[in-house]
């Protein structure tokens, strides 16, 4: 009796494992007949508050990557240039420095007994960093001229929450009473920040 109650706790859990992954795609891959978009990856204009320019080519504008699980960003650097701390909800990212010098990095989770560890280096022409999916990462150009990252992500549609935007851009706004709680700031400066146009 003990072998019966043994095989049937084995197959539970076999069975249970069995479901116990992300589903296959409806199919291999899907080829984008009549794709009038391209997901070209040429220089992008720097000339805003950021310095910085991500061109991103996901699902939305290239419709091949459908079902693949993958996209593409380049992102462009002035000097000083920044691509502002944001995660993507979906997906982990690795970063190819093709040009210049970039200060990356990411934080980690707060809890069992993390405390948010950054995990920060410099990156020259060549090098690769990853950042784990769900995390706050940053790109800064430390160098003296342009540069210019590609960044592979692991989905075909990895959303983007970038922290200054969703924080004090949403619409409607926070309750300034949260905010001021939250980053110990003063409602003046909170609600200066609300009014400023985030990219």
């Amino acid at each position: 009796m003990k072998a019966f109650y043994f095989l049937v706790a084995i197959l539970a859990l076999a069975s249970s494992v069995a479901f116990a992954y992300d589903p296959s795609p409806l199919q291999d891959f899907c080829v984008a007949i009549n794709d009038t978009k391209t997901g070209g990856l040429g220089p992008a204009d720097t000339s805003n508050p950021l310095g910085s320019t991500v061109t991103a080519v996901t699902v939305n504008n290239l419709f091949g990557l459908n079902t693949l699980g993958i996209s593409l960003a380049r992102i462009d650097y002035a000097p000083g240039g920044l691509n502002p701390p944001h995660f993507h909800p979906r997906a982990s990212e690795i970063l190819v420095v093709l040009e210049g010098t970039l200060y990356v990095g990411f934080v980690g989770s707060n809890g069992n007994n993390c405390d948010n560890p950054l995990f920060a280096k410099v990156l020259h022409k060549g090098d690769v960093f990853v950042f784990p999916i769900g995390l706050i990462h940053f790109q800064l150009n430390v160098g003296h001229g342009d540069a210019v990252a590609i960044a592979g992500l692991g989905s075909q549609n990895p959303g983007v929450v970038t922290i200054a935007n969703a924080t004090f851009g949403s619409k409607p706004d926070i309750s300034p009473e949260v905010l001021t709680k939250a980053f110990q700031l003063n409602g003046d400066i909170i609600k200066y920040l609300q009014k400023t146009f985030w990219l």
